[in-house]
């Protein structure tokens, strides 16, 4: 049974997305062990209530310097003996010491086709207002491994979607979300559960 712990800073729709196909049986062998969010308002943390699963802050503002939350952070998932630590719209950077922790245990979901619009300041809206400024036709999201740069981690799952005339940077993360990151995110999370990832030279590989 593959441990997960969810990192979140918001609504949580991913972590929904999570939940939902953890239910419906098409992320088998899994289960989501707790939550942490570094904000206290964040709906995500309702969202894992409502669903039985522990939901914790865990803030950097909590604590006296960033060494000290690193610290509890790093703390909280060992001793849950987590397996798989999925970012899901966690806008706080983590720690070196929990990515060496948990190396190649760690994924991220962006909301483009990485290497485009990814890295420092690319992160939310900003990337589907890039997009947009720039004129791209295809978009998309990218579910990664997580190193010690900014979305710069072994490529695990990727899909395009279309970009349209009339849309709005908010009505493009819309249809990013809906038809990329709630698609593949689960995606990944089964394919690492059911063993078939594994990392080779710094590239993804696949065992079907």
């Amino acid at each position: 049974m593959l441990k997960i712990a969810v990192l979140v800073s918001g609504g949580g729709t991913n972590l929904q997305a999570i939940i939902d196909r953890v239910k419906d049986g098409t992320i088998a062998d899994a289960e989501i062990d707790v939550v942490i969010s570094n904000n206290k308002g964040a709906y995500a943390l309702e969202r894992a209530e409502k669903s039985g699963i522990d939901a914790l802050v865990i803030s950097p503002k909590d604590f006296e310097d960033r060494a000290q939350f690193n610290q509890a952070l790093l703390s909280e998932l060992k001793a849950r003996k987590v397996d798989l630590v999925v970012l899901a719209g966690y806008l706080v950077v983590v720690p070196e010491t929990v990515i060496s922790e948990f190396r190649n245990r760690i994924i991220n979901i962006h909301p483009s086709l990485i290497p485009s619009f990814c890295g420092k300041g690319y992160y939310g809206l900003k990337v589907h207002e890039a997009v947009l400024s720039r004129g791209v036709k295809v978009t998309g999201a990218t579910v990664h491994f997580v190193d010690e740069g900014t979305d710069t981690g072994p490529i695990i799952l990727q899909k395009a979607v279309e970009v349209k005339q009339s849309d709005t940077p908010e009505v493009l993360q819309r249809r990013v979300m809906e038809e990329a990151e709630w698609v593949i995110l689960p995606r990944a999370i089964a394919m690492i559960a059911k063993g078939q990832i594994s990392v080779v030279d710094g590239l993804v590989r696949v065992e079907e």
